[in-house]
């Protein structure tokens, strides 16, 4: 990790931009490319040089900037291999299980389809990172714009099964939102009501709810807790199957 660092910043209405760039080889990577202005500024304020964007789905929200920076900059784009034809300058595809190196810095792509049918997240072992873009929010996870319930459930198990001290880092400052619903759908959970009273004051502030470790996501993200019995009871969905679980909490989210 010391060689490692990572940059996050606001761009859009409510999207993220990160870098993360290797102070050994100099490599840096933006994880999608939502904004052009917003990614140009963090590269001046550090100093470093963009060589790669690693997309993780199609939207436009996530690759507006993939043109003009590879333009600008030459870099190489990397994206899943279901969504290389919706992907702005695409060279080199992934698919989950792969592992792969840019400019030193080691990643392991994991199939996330639900939101989309082919997006991709993307964990950085040595960092202790996890870019999960539209799949894990903190508090949430994705709408089931492609796909379904069951298919979001497994993605998300995978992300689950990750070691609880990595951080996650998300496309969207969604967390306030999602701690309405989080907080409906389970309100005796103590790590839960502690999370929402941080959300409140970090947003108060103006400050970002993310990075987050996984470890309290676990804790504290309903949607990462559907097959908890403890949940589905309090629910009234008693000896449900967890795809069931999610689907239900994931309608209730759709209201707020």
């Amino acid at each position: 990790m010391a060689s490692i660092e990572i940059r996050q910043f606001p761009c859009r209405t409510d999207n993220f931009g990160v870098l993360v760039h290797n102070k050994d080889t100099g490599a840096t990577i933006s994880i999608d490319a939502p904004e052009e202005a917003p990614i140009l500024a963090a590269l001046a304020n550090t100093g470093w040089t963009l060589t790669h964007i690693l997309t993780t789905h199609h939207h436009g929200d996530h690759v507006a900037a993939n043109e003009a920076l590879k333009q600008r900059f030459g870099v190489e784009i990397v994206g899943p291999e279901k969504e290389r034809d919706r992907i702005p300058g695409i060279d080199r595809t992934v698919t989950g299980g792969d592992r792969i190196e840019l400019g030193g810095i080691a990643i392991e792509a994991i199939d996330t389809p639900g939101h989309t049918l082919g997006e991709i997240s993307y964990y950085l072992p040595e960092a202790k990172a996890l870019f999960a873009a539209d799949a894990l929010f903190s508090l949430g996870c994705g709408r089931l714009f492609e796909g379904d319930a069951a298919m979001m459930w497994e993605s998300l198990k995978r992300l689950r099964a990750l070691p609880d001290d990595t951080m996650l880092y998300c496309g969207h400052e969604y967390t306030a939102t999602n701690a309405k619903c989080a907080i409906a759908v389970d309100p005796d959970n103590t790590q839960l009501r502690e999370r929402v009273r941080e959300v409140e004051t970090l947003r108060i502030a103006g400050k970002p709810t993310l990075p987050v470790r996984l470890g309290q996501e676990k804790a504290t993200n309903p949607f990462l807790r559907a097959d908890d019995p403890e949940l589905a009871n309090d629910m009234g969905m008693a000896g449900a199957e967890p795809a069931a679980v999610f689907a239900a909490i994931r309608k209730k989210r759709d209201q707020y």
